[in-house]
């Protein structure tokens, strides 16, 4: 698969959690990986109000988070086998070129931007 070809597919995977105003509806994210809005809170590093929340729902940091959390299972789960098995991955892999950090706790910590280079850095036949 092509860099473009993986984006592209990520883009679509990413939109298809979007409403008709291109926000990310968290409802249908918790619903696709089997989790509570609580569980979806904890796993983007945010307050479980930031996602229950009608208003803040929609706050650019919530948006951002969920938006992170999809782009990277988007670029894994091919390779991962499927969409729960990439959310296995994200939640519990150490990436040891990454300070045996996860994903989940890198995106926590607002540092999505070192997961996704990593991905990329694979993605060009690099190295884990």
């Amino acid at each position: 698969m092509t860099d473009s070809i993986a984006l592209a597919s990520g883009t679509l995977f990413v939109t298809a959690f979007m409403n008709a105003s291109g926000v990310v509806d968290v409802d249908r994210v918790a619903d696709t990986f089997h989790m509570s809005k609580t569980q979806l809170a904890q796993t983007i590093g945010l307050g479980q109000a930031a996602i229950s929340k009608s208003d803040r729902r929609v706050a650019p940091k919530a948006q951002t988070r969920v938006t992170e959390l999809l782009e990277i299972i988007a670029r894994v789960r091919d390779w991962a086998g499927g969409e729960a098995q990439a959310m296995a991955w994200y939640r519990s892999q150490p990436i040891p070129a990454l300070d045996g950090r996860t994903a989940e706790a890198l995106v926590k910590s607002g540092q999505a931007h070192a997961v996704r280079d990593y991905l990329d850095h694979l993605a060009l036949g690099g190295f884990a």
